[in-house]
């Protein structure tokens, strides 16, 4: 039976929290690295709001950007953000300055030379990244903590540029970064106890809430979303049409589905003219000129308010591509479709070592992608479901899409007759 008794929910989240701060399996050790500056690299929409929380607490921040237009740019977005903020109340009108003033832009990396953290928010590509981190390598100062904001490249790659791994470590903000309360703490096969520790505090100083991750590709949140993504776009070349499968999704407590939340980010992400994809179907809605809300119609028609309603033409282009014929499921097969595959993800993680504990899962889901509060999280959805009605989806859907690879942990679980939140892990390892 689902628990939907709001007070054993609000007391199991409480809970999940005071657990996720905890670190067993480092090295007891009380040493910290005071933080008193930060330089961003990029002051991009992610740059920006990052810088934002730390001038939020009195911080110190310098941003470093390529070129004059693109920093200008981007330290006005920032005006514009706590402008807007004060115009509703949020705080004082002077605070508008008075932060603005903590952050300063430079055109030069030799800047962060004495910023105890260095957070890299360059373009999301592996290259550009090492290429950073063998930079700052030489111009850092000894102590200083390096952090990448990669949504789920190799960390340990990226730490290999320099001859300080011990002091890189991943700090994934969620868009926006001035407003979402997520921070993926990701911790490199190097890197040091008292940086993994130093940074869960300052998370919790910029008010965040930190999650000790290891590296893996979308470390845990991104990972389990791809897990959901595919079932999705499973479902869609089967015939299930884009906004019926985000309804069920919304019905059961999402503010967003899959395509709708594509819709909103932009399909053109990833993409260029002429370019294929993994993604036929997105490629051809851009093609098409249907690139999300900013074009008024992505897999959604937008009107000028950008309400959404199905499109009889992103249908055609569907039926074009698949072969397929439109069908009606029935939601309790969407939810069972997208959301017991995620539930198998999380728990191979856990079996990876890459999480903690499963309700670090849930707190991951609650506060970086919208998991409905009113079921408690992911893995404690799941314990509510039961692990043999969990596998016996699995074994269906393992037979309708053949990368599907059950876990481990699940059978045992199914076997056992045990709960999720209960399985205990060896702690995590960063390989």
């Amino acid at each position: 039976m689902i628990d939907t008794n709001s007070q054993n929910i609000e007391k199991f989240i409480l809970s999940a929290l005071e657990e996720s701060l905890k670190t067993p399996n480092l090295e007891d050790s009380s040493d910290r690295i005071s933080i008193k500056s930060v330089g961003i690299i990029g002051a991009g929409t992610m740059g920006g709001g990052i810088a934002m929380n730390f001038a939020n607490v009195g911080l110190a921040v310098i941003i470093i950007e390529t070129d004059d237009a693109k920093l200008e740019s981007g330290l006005e977005r920032v005006r514009e953000n706590y402008q807007r903020s004060a115009d509703r109340g949020r705080f004082p009108q002077q605070q508008v300055a008075d932060r603005m003033n903590l952050i300063c832009g430079s055109l030069s990396l030799n800047d962060l030379s004495n910023c105890d953290l260095i957070i890299e928010a360059a373009f999301e590509e592996i290259t550009i990244k090492k290429q950073l981190f063998s930079q700052l390598d030489k111009i850092a100062k000894p102590g200083s903590i390096l952090a990448t904001n990669t949504s789920g490249l190799d960390i340990n790659e990226i730490a290999s540029m320099t001859n300080r791994a011990g002091d890189v470590i991943g700090l994934h903000f969620f868009s926006p970064a001035n407003v979402m309360k997520l921070l993926e703490i990701v911790q490199g096969k190097d890197t040091k106890a008292e940086v993994i520790k130093s940074c869960i505090d300052i998370a919790q100083k910029i008010n965040k809430v930190p999650v000790l991750v290891g590296v893996c590709d979308g470390f845990v949140g991104n990972r389990i979303l791809w897990a959901r993504q595919r079932q999705a776009m499973r479902l869609v070349g089967e015939g299930v049409m884009p906004w019926d499968i985000d309804k069920a999704l919304n019905d059961f407590g999402f503010k967003m589905g899959p395509f709708q939340m594509s819709d909103l980010a932009g399909l053109d992400l990833g993409w260029s003219k002429g370019v294929n994809t993994i993604n036929p179907i997105k490629d051809a809605l851009c093609e098409a000129g249907r690139r999300g809300q900013k074009t008024g119609k992505g897999y959604y028609d937008y009107d000028k308010n950008r309400n959404p309603s199905p499109s009889l033409e992103t249908e055609k282009i569907i039926k074009k591509i698949t072969n397929a014929e439109k069908i009606i499921l029935p939601k309790e097969r969407i939810i069972e479709s997208l959301i017991y595959p995620m539930i198998n993800e999380g728990l191979k993680i856990l079996d990876e070592n890459k999480a903690q504990r499963a309700s670090d899962i849930d707190i991951v889901w609650l506060y970086g992608y919208g998991w409905p509060r009113s079921t408690g999280g992911l893995m404690y959805y799941g314990d509510q479901i039961g692990a043999q009605r969990v596998l016996e989806i699995m074994k269906t859907l393992s037979m309708e899409d053949e990368t599907i690879k059950i876990s481990r942990l699940l059978i045992e679980c199914s076997q056992n007759n045990a709960k999720f939140l209960d399985i205990v892990t060896d702690g995590l390892i960063a390989t």
